[in-house]
């Protein structure tokens, strides 16, 4: 289904690989614009190609930095005069227990979880603005409404990312502008990968391996949202492998 994505701008944050990856991959077949941002410029070049997008469609983009992030957008603007979905997917999960005091991991989730995209949104909101139009997409978890032992932290920020969506989503109504939360559970990406503490990444690794589902299922959650008619707002989705009990 292509309805509402053939021919609409999107610029994706933490697109080399995992869920911004797979996202690229499926709105690309239906005919969307995209322009793709990630520190791993050699990875989005590859992508790029295999999808047959253009020079101006990577940029190298670090989300704890707000000018690069600036960068992103406004390339998206520059190539094709208009940005008309957002979607802030960048993200970072190094669990461990409180009593550990990983304070860098704390401040990298901080970082990246949620100054990225609070930079995300001052980015793309202006454009939108004018445009009188746009879509922001961010992405929480189902960590944000259940928190366990070890996700705390990340907890927090995904949780962060909820209220921050709703406040925005009732701020940028005068301009027709909609917002999404989509909140996943186990879905095959790196994120496992960014655990610090190798006992906690044993047991977590273990739990994405029998449960985790392919990353095309966020990709299709992603594009359900856009496809909705202009009229129809899809604010909010959280979702789950079939298997996963919290």
């Amino acid at each position: 289904m292509t309805q509402n994505i053939e021919g609409k701008v999107v610029v994706i944050t933490g697109a080399s690989s995992g869920l911004g990856e797979a996202t690229a991959r499926h709105l690309a077949a239906q005919g969307a614009k995209l322009v793709l941002g990630a520190r791993r410029l050699d990875r989005l070049q590859a992508l790029a190609r295999e999808l047959g997008l253009g020079d101006g469609a990577v940029v190298q983009t670090d989300v704890t930095d707000a000018a690069q992030v600036k960068a992103l957008v406004d390339a998206a603007v520059a190539q094709h005069g208009r940005v008309d979905v957002l979607l802030n997917n960048a993200g970072l999960m190094p669990h461990s227990p409180l009593e550990r005091g990983l304070i860098d991991d704390w401040n990298r989730m901080i970082d990246v979880n949620l100054r990225g995209v609070l930079y995300g949104i001052a980015a793309a909101l202006p454009h939108m603005k004018a445009q009188k139009s746009g879509h922001i997409i961010n992405v929480s978890s189902v960590a944000a409404y259940k928190v366990r032992p070890g996700s705390a932290v990340y907890a927090a920020t995904k949780a962060a990312v909820r209220m921050l969506s709703e406040g925005l989503r009732q701020e940028v109504k005068p301009y027709n502008i909609r917002t999404t939360i989509v909140s996943p559970g186990a879905v095959q990406s790196e994120l496992p990968q960014s655990v610090t503490q190798a006992d906690v990444a044993t047991g977590i690794q273990q739990f994405y391996e029998s449960t985790a589902i392919p990353a095309d299922s966020f990709a299709r959650v992603v594009a359900f949202a856009i496809s909705q008619p202009e009229e129809v707002d899809i604010n909010e989705i959280l979702f789950r492998p079939t298997a996963q009990e919290l």
